[in-house]
């Protein structure tokens, strides 16, 4: 799981993002005082407090934080996470790398998932991918077209994938998939994207995280029994979670994080 990264492409969309949503708030109390165009561009246009966008993002009406696009990059998570994070429908488009239009030939790189870093079975798992994709070079090289061959791709295998989605369509997925009952892998991303989003917006991204960190659990019996303190910061939850990947951090081979957290 080690260099996988992530960016956001337009953080000048968070301006109108909450722009929109403070306006569109506004305008289901305040129609019957605009009858022009310009009645609205003044509404649009009034200023706000942060408290206000703070206060907003509280209520139970989500659809005024579907105003806005924000377009994050996801370089060099597995084709594994592509498949899950793809479930996410609603309000989000997808632009992957094509198994069927790149030649990956000698060039591929793999994910190594979390519990296998710094263990014996890391170098055998390694060994197992690079055995596929020699495979897959070898009908390449046959004249085998790539799409054919790219189902020899191990599921670990890199990949660079756009998303864009709504403010509110983010938070929902981050909702869900930081939870610690989803994959490693996928939490680690999700993580890393919100601490960027919040990073941009603290009052509109102040309240992702996983359910246990809103109020409580909505997993029932299938319950990890370990909530996430609400005061953590994603960055926080990273060191706490993942402590193979924080460079600073040696553990001895055997030693897992689940040894580190109460």
């Amino acid at each position: 799981m080690r260099k996988i990264e992530v960016k956001i492409l337009n953080p000048e969309s968070f301006d109108q993002a909450e722009k929109l949503m403070v306006c569109a708030a506004r305008l289901t109390q305040r129609g019957h005082q605009i009858s022009c165009l310009n009645d609205f561009m003044e509404l649009y246009e009034k200023p706000y407090q942060r408290s206000t966008v703070a206060n907003l993002v509280k209520l139970p009406h989500p659809t005024i934080q579907k105003f806005g696009i924000i377009n994050v990059v996801i370089v060099g998570a597995s084709r594994r996470f592509l498949a899950q994070i793809t479930r996410h429908q609603n309000e989000v488009k997808y632009m992957s790398a094509s198994l069927q239009y790149s030649d990956y030939s000698g060039v591929e790189d793999f994910v190594v998932p979390y519990d296998l870093l710094g263990t014996r079975q890391e170098a055998d798992y390694l060994e197992q991918c690079k055995k596929s994709m020699k495979n897959y070079q070898e009908l390449v090289t046959s004249g085998i077209d790539n799409d054919s061959a790219g189902y020899l791709a191990p599921q670990g295998m890199r990949n660079i994938l756009l998303v864009s989605a709504t403010p509110y369509q983010w938070k929902h997925m981050i909702h869900q998939r930081t939870c610690r009952r989803n994959t490693k892998e996928t939490r680690y991303v999700m993580l890393k994207i919100w601490e960027q989003l919040i990073g941009q917006n603290a009052e509109l991204f102040s309240d992702c995280g996983p359910f246990c960190m809103n109020g409580g659990c909505e997993e029932g019996k299938m319950t990890c029994g370990r909530s996430i303190p609400q005061n953590l910061s994603p960055a926080e939850i990273i060191r706490v979670d993942f402590p193979k990947l924080d460079e600073s951090m040696v553990f001895e081979e055997g030693v897992t994080d689940e040894d580190t957290v109460d």
